[in-house]
């Protein structure tokens, strides 16, 4: 089995990592001391401030730290902290994780800005938008599973609160089916992290590049990766285990809306590649199969469902989850261009999420309902916001010149390509996710209709001042719509900045295709994949030993 280590980097010479993991945390402690006269007028500048700081944190390990080309780990940072157990605060970052820690500290900054009309709690509000800044960096960063396990539970509680004080009406049942959802499917997490550390006997160890570097046996990754499977699906989210999310989005608020479609639902994506593919890779050259029917299943199941809703928050939670399907679709294909647009689609959608949700909560603010039947005729008095609307849903049925269009036809065109499945198989997923592809134009076209120039509801044209979008709603709005246009024209922007990993990744994938005989469904997945002379030499020296 390849070495992870090999590949790793040197130790950063500035913590870069840790900075932006720990201040953000640390600034949020320190809101309870900021005087403030109760309207929330200083702390949100505060929070704008340390959020902004965070943000130039992370872009300033990018650009000084980072090295696109290096397909291993980089900005190392390692601390013995409980030897005992084989704990060590250890961080890092490679072409998996560094596009979402960037992508993360933007949205957050964001959600921050989102959140300037907040006057109710505003301390604890913005407390706890800090503490998730920091977690969610350090679920990308951390190079312990123990560490990742801790990081993934730092976001829960805030996520609950901030649902449960902040929501609507429904609010005490969204947050308490969040927690019961993700909480439980992190049990599966801790289980696997315990039992893939204490594997092989000898002092524990819960590094990735520990964990990589041990032969598990194939009942042992099998069962490791359907727990993780299990515990991952429910935050990307995978149907069955999906239906937290409309719930949560339901009764959330727009800035937690930006929080979860823009960077909760890529930790799942993330995790997947990062233990599902790199540390068991044996298990997922059997398990990939599975992968690409739930992607189809995602994105035609919540592509219906989301055509058949009036709620418009419901609406576009069901769109996200179809979309995510995508990402599935990627990590399964046993092809680097269709892993890389898996990787560009969470990022795209990331942005596309955040915009459309900033949006749908200042249409709510203006119009009092969420109904599309209670909806109509405002198109005239908010030219303004169905500009910014139809942009932004432009980008999300994947437009040209978007970024969602150029990650989800790389992942198309990676998985139809793939040598990894029989044609017949190809053609079918391909031809199911298509229905998806072919739908959301559909539901987010009707949906501006009936928003915009449906029939005008009386009631709410003659007892509502609607106005139109505010600077501070089209600066939010513009700031997301420049990385997706700019994606969408050159989509290298962000492809480069993971090409090397990715790369790898799937070297390490193919590898373990080759090596896997297992319960595969005949004619689904081919015999042997590539060559070994196409392979990496270090690759087919490891393969040679194997």
């Amino acid at each position: 089995m390849l070495d992870f280590a090999v590949t790793t980097g040197s130790v950063a010479a500035v913590p870069w990592l840790s900075i932006s993991i720990l201040f953000p945390i640390a600034a949020a402690l320190a809101i309870p001391f900021i005087p403030d006269a109760g309207d929330g007028k200083t702390v949100r500048w505060y929070a704008l401030g340390v959020s902004l700081i965070t943000f130039l944190v992370t872009a300033a390990a990018y650009l000084n730290g980072y090295d696109p080309s290096v397909e291993g780990l980089q900005l190392i940072e390692r601390v013995e902290w409980l030897p005992d157990l084989g704990l060590a605060w250890s961080v890092g970052a490679d072409g998996l994780s560094m596009p979402l820690i960037l992508l993360t500290s933007f949205i957050t900054a964001l959600a921050v800005l989102a959140a300037w009309p907040v006057t109710f709690k505003p301390r604890l509000f913005f407390f706890l938008i800090l503490a998730m800044d920091g977690g969610q960096i350090a679920v990308f960063a951390v190079q312990d599973m123990l560490l990742f396990f801790l990081a993934w539970e730092l976001e829960l509680l805030p996520v609950y609160l901030l649902l449960a004080i902040w929501g609507a009406k429904k609010r005490q049942y969204a947050a308490t089916k969040f927690i019961l959802y993700t909480a439980g499917g992190s049990v599966f997490i801790l289980l696997a992290a315990l039992a893939m550390g204490f594997q092989g006997g000898g002092a524990p160890s819960f590094e990735y590049s520990a964990l990589a570097a041990k032969e598990f046996g194939t009942r042992f990754e099998l069962l490791a990766y359907a727990g993780l499977l299990i515990a991952f699906g429910v935050k990307l989210p995978i149907v069955p285990l999906h239906t937290w999310l409309p719930d949560a989005h339901g009764e959330a608020t727009a800035p937690v809306h930006m929080l979860l479609a823009g960077i909760l639902l890529k930790m799942g994506g993330y995790a997947l590649l990062r233990f599902n593919v790199q540390l068991l890779p044996d298990a997922h050259a059997q398990f990939a199969p599975l992968l690409v029917v739930l992607g189809v299943v995602n994105i035609i199941y919540a592509a219906l469902t989301s055509f058949a809703q009036r709620n418009l928050k419901r609406k576009i939670a069901y769109s996200s989850i179809s979309h995510m399907g995508f990402v599935l679709i990627g990590i399964g294909s046993f092809s680097a261009v269709g892993t890389s647009g898996a990787m560009l689609q969470m990022v795209s959608h990331g942005l596309i999420g955040a915009s459309l949700f900033f949006l749908v909560g200042a249409t709510y603010d203006r119009t009092h309902t969420l109904q599309l039947d209670e909806m109509g005729g405002v198109g005239q008095k908010m030219r303004k916001m169905f500009a910014l609307w139809t942009i932004c849903s432009l980008a999300s049925l994947a437009l040209p010149g978007m970024s969602g269009f150029i990650s989800e036809l790389m992942v198309f065109v990676g998985f139809v390509t793939s040598e990894a499945y029989a044609l017949s198989f190809r053609i079918v997923m391909a031809a199911l996710a298509a229905v998806g592809v072919i739908l959301t134009p559909i539901y987010l076209l009707s949906m501006l209709r009936e928003i915009f120039f449906g029939k005008e509801n009386p009631e709410l044209a003659s007892h509502n001042q609607l106005v139109d979008a505010e600077p501070r709603e089209i600066y939010i709005i513009s700031a997301l719509l420049v990385p997706i246009i700019g994606i969408g024209l050159y989509p290298r922007l962000v492809t480069d900045s993971y090409r090397a990993s990715i790369e790898a990744l799937v070297a390490r994938e193919n590898l373990a295709f080759n090596k896997v005989i297992g319960p595969i469904p005949t004619g689904l997945i081919r015999k042997s994949l590539v060559a070994p002379s196409l392979l990496p030499p270090a690759l087919v020296r490891v393969s040679a030993l194997a």
